[in-house]
């Protein structure tokens, strides 16, 4: 093992003890506030987040929109990470831009960055995917992208849950149904909705909502971003550790 990669290994356990921790007080009380504030918004706002997750799940599970990128191969994890860095960073500029505008446009042009700005952060998802030397022509590689999100924008309750499918892949991998309309896209839209109401609705309030998405989605694909990485880094070294005993 180089230096570098006891060095990820030692960033990846204070990862993997965030992942896992319990829920805290604060945790709960903000999930008991999310909840209160999700009853008054408008059914029309809901709506619209619902069907635009609906439909980019469902691309992601049986669409070809994403499969661009082949495998990587030949790749250290020194250059793999380098890569995938320059790519979040990318992705960063891009969709803080794009919440610039569509924050300045007021409401209808809002509404549209939800949808917008979730196919960034799935396309983000299948590049590292790819950087990382994973195949997403498996859907079983794209149920694995839909768990990174999941941890990435889900409550402490429900990151658990999803931790330890992604931390156990070869064996989960092994039990998923060949039938791939079972995967609960329901409960993924629900988590994530929940997650980025409270933040993305300032984006609506007119003089501030361009701030606002700017800063918020540049926060948001970082945060995807990292989980990602650490994610594909724990299964790399997992899967060339058995190589290297085998």
């Amino acid at each position: 093992m180089t230096s570098y990669e006891i060095a990820v290994r030692d960033e990846l356990i204070r990862w993997q003890e965030a992942m896992q921790k319990p829920p805290s007080a604060v945790g709960r009380l903000s999930t008991a506030v999310q909840r209160r504030i999700n009853r008054i918004i408008p059914d029309r706002i809901h709506q619209a987040i619902t069907v635009a997750i609906k439909q980019m799940t469902r691309a992601v599970l049986f669409g070809a929109e994403f499969l661009t990128r082949q495998p990587a191969t030949g790749m250290t994890l020194t250059e793999r990470d380098a890569a995938v860095a320059r790519r979040i960073n990318f992705y960063r500029k891009t969709s803080a831009a794009e919440g610039g505008v569509t924050g300045a446009g007021g409401i209808l042009l809002s509404f549209a960055d939800f949808p917008l700005l979730l196919s960034l952060k799935m396309k983000l998802l299948f590049e590292i995917a790819a950087l990382y030397g994973y195949s997403v022509s498996d859907y079983r590689e794209r149920v694995f992208i839909l768990y990174v999100f999941q941890l990435a924008f889900s409550s402490q309750e429900r990151r658990q849950s999803v931790y330890r499918n992604v931390a156990d892949w070869a064996e989960h991998s092994r039990q998923l149904p060949n039938d791939i309309n079972q995967f609960d896209w329901l409960t993924f839209q629900q988590e994530y909705r929940d997650y980025i109401d409270l933040a993305k609705l300032a984006q609506l309030i007119p003089g501030i909502g361009a701030a606002v998405g700017i800063v918020v989605n540049y926060r948001l694909v970082n945060q995807l971003g990292r989980t990602a990485m650490n994610a594909y880094r724990m299964r790399w070294l997992a899967e060339n550790e058995m190589k290297q005993v085998s």
